[in-house]
């Protein structure tokens, strides 16, 4: 059964599954719907946008203080530790408002807050707020701009796919990269 058959709260249901799990393909599937007239838009949108942050926060609260044995049976992680955790920390807003819109990092965001003992209330809040505007910026692309708009900014071209790629090497590569401030320090 396609996503067009589920109209009304199964549809509703559906969408905020798919993106706790996963499930940009079923939101962009329902925005669809929406532009279409068979769900509502307010409906959609909370739902994604609900489903979105709690599957963020899954990861983080799952992984928080659960990473630092793992973490120590590996000396090339574990001898980076310190800068790592310094540096989610003093960008952990800016991570979290940017998870939702970096596709690749949305495990990655939240197990480095985790690991970092970014405080859980400062997590949930952004990352609801996050999970608000991208939502709102999925839905005002497909439902109202159209499916192909963002075909029309050129992302359906055959490098597409790694953009997602690309984000997480730099974000690995920022993470243990040695700053000025951290070489004073160590």
């Amino acid at each position: 059964m396609s996503l067009g058959g589920w109209t009304g709260p199964l549809g509703y249901l559906a969408v905020f599954i798919a993106t706790v799990i996963e499930g940009e393909v079923v939101f962009v599937s329902a925005t669809v719907l929406v532009g279409t007239g068979h769900l509502t838009a307010a409906g959609v949108y909370v739902a994604a946008a609900l489903g979105g942050s709690i599957g963020d926060q899954i990861y983080f609260y799952v992984l928080r203080g659960r990473m630092h044995g793992l973490i120590d049976l590996f000396p090339r992680f574990a001898e980076r530790r310190d800068r790592v955790v310094e540096k989610v920390r003093r960008h952990a807003s800016a991570m979290i408002l940017a998870c939702r819109f970096l596709p690749g990092l949305r495990i990655a965001i939240p197990a480095a807050c985790a690991y970092a003992g970014v405080p859980p209330v400062r997590f949930t809040v952004l990352s609801l707020l996050s999970s608000l505007g991208w939502a709102a910026a999925v839905m005002g692309f497909v439902a109202w701009l159209g499916p192909s708009s963002l075909e029309e900014l050129g992302l359906k071209a055959w490098w597409t796919p790694l953009i997602p790629a690309s984000l997480v090497l730099a974000f690995g590569y920022w993470l243990g990269k040695k700053t000025t401030g951290d070489e004073a320090q160590g």
